[in-house]
């Protein structure tokens, strides 16, 4: 897990480890998959995982070969999140939730820190208002959940404290401009809610990250494609997790970096930055992680990014081509770093007529199938880095965390928007609050992924 004070993160979008006879209730998604592929020979494992004093070891399960060449998606039933492997967070619901019966929910983000001696998990993501079915043109801002064990009981933060008679649980918004004080802003102009003829109220908040670095709870979110300014902010609390929070100094007029090419059409020019901002730390320091390549280090102070000329890339091995890829998250495990992304599966026909399942940019005959979780491992931060693999089918955007037990874990949304989970027998069972235990293939292997059936013992 992340330790409250110079702890290793375990990842940017937090590894949840299993927890002892957890039964899922996730829905299992009946894929078509790739015919099984023999394995490599699984790397030794030591003693980890075993009672003190054990004697006797254990092989990490293997490493399945890749689908070649390069590129091509791996869709095998087992690196799906299924009953046996994932549920779904009993999240306590709010007013807005009671109809569907949960909260709704995409970009889910869970972690767990050490405060106080105790473990604290923590979720978020990005929700939507009564009335929309999405989380657009405009949305209310930012929720946060907490709990003391990963199954629950998960309840709301507490901000009546903060905001008595507010709804409870936001712990920022555009609504809260009111709470600007000279010396501390919480919602600076460009994150204000604004209209326009097309699309009436803009201004949405999307894909927040909560962490506690240094004694502090910072939060990492990224404004969306309707808002004033497109891109990544971070808030700071002068309390608990529950806040009250405000904008970081770096931010008062902009977004994180330099304005960039990209988004839909209706952006107006000059308004689009990085996006999918994250944190990562390890010790003391504390890197940004920037959209699909991007990293800066972060000032002592944490109120703002090293200011560079240009913003460096993580050393990656792309595919070719290379797809449009979100959601960049770091996760350091077994002394290595995991650079995860989210990447769509497109399907298209093969000559011979068989499915092909590649992260191909978007052409034609080529159908967003699933939103998938892509990996790659580096001895460094900042690479160079493998080749990428499927961590985890229709689990894209996610992050990975460790909980109190150990055990390695990722999040899941089901995106809703297109693909597998957008079908309408199957949008009902969408954007939730999931997690999916994982599994390392030790130190040789070097993966993490979606815990698989087969997996050797």
């Amino acid at each position: 897990m992340n330790r409250s004070e110079n702890g290793t993160p375990i990842g940017r979008r937090t590894l949840l480890a299993g927890v002892a006879g957890s039964a899922g209730v996730a829905v299992l998604a009946t894929a078509a998959s790739q015919p099984a592929q023999a394995a490599t020979q699984p790397a030794q494992a030591g003693q980890a995982g075993r009672a003190a004093g054990a004697s006797a070891r254990r092989p990490y399960p293997p490493n399945w070969p890749d689908p070649e060449p390069y590129g091509l998606a791996d869709t095998r039933e087992d690196l799906w999140p299924r009953e046996d492997n994932s549920f779904v967070l009993p999240l306590e619901l709010r007013p807005r939730d009671k109809e569907l019966g949960r909260v709704w929910m995409r970009d889910t983000y869970v972690n767990c820190f050490v405060v106080g001696g105790r473990p604290l998990y923590v979720a978020t993501g990005t929700t939507r208002v009564p009335g929309l079915t999405a989380a657009g043109p405009w949305n209310d801002g930012i929720f946060v959940w907490t709990a003391r064990d990963m199954r629950g009981p998960w309840k709301l933060a507490d901000t009546t404290g903060i905001r008595p008679g507010a709804e409870r649980g936001k712990v920022w918004s555009p609504e809260f401009v009111d709470e600007n004080r000279p010396g501390r802003t919480v919602v600076a102009p460009w994150q204000e809610y604004w209209y326009d003829d097309r699309f009436g109220k803009r201004g949405n908040a999307w894909a927040p990250e909560l962490h506690h670095f240094r004694g502090k709870w910072y939060m990492v979110a990224c404004m969306g494609d309707h808002s004033r300014k497109v891109g990544s902010f971070m808030l700071v609390s002068e309390g608990g997790v529950e806040g009250p929070y405000r904008l970081v100094r770096g931010n008062l007029d902009k977004p994180f970096g330099e304005p960039v090419a990209g988004g839909p059409a209706f952006i107006e020019p000059g308004a689009y930055h990085h996006i999918d901002g994250g944190l990562y730390t390890e010790g003391r320091e504390a890197k940004l992680v920037l959209h699909n390549n991007l990293y800066a280090a972060f000032r002592q102070d944490m109120e703002d990014i090293v200011p560079t000329t240009n913003l460096p890339s993580f050393q990656q091995t792309p595919y070719a081509p290379e797809p449009y890829l979100e959601g960049a998250y770091v996760f350091k495990h077994g002394g290595k770093y995991f650079l995860v992304h989210a990447a769509w599966d497109r399907g298209s026909v093969n000559p011979d007529g068989s499915t092909r399942n590649a992260y191909d940019p978007p052409g034609t005959g080529r159908t967003q199938y699933q939103y998938d979780a892509v990996v790659a491992v580096a001895d460094r931060f900042e690479g160079p880095y493998s080749r990428r693999w499927t961590a985890g089918v229709g689990a894209g955007h996610n992050n990975f965390f460790e909980d109190h037990r150990g055990g390695l874990w990722a999040t899941f949304f089901r995106n809703p928007a297109f693909g597998h989970w957008a079908d309408p027998s199957r949008v009902s069972d969408s954007a939730v609050a999931g997690v999916v235990r994982l599994e390392w293939t030790g130190p040789k292997g070097n993966r993490l992924q979606v815990r698989r059936r087969t997996r050797q013992e």
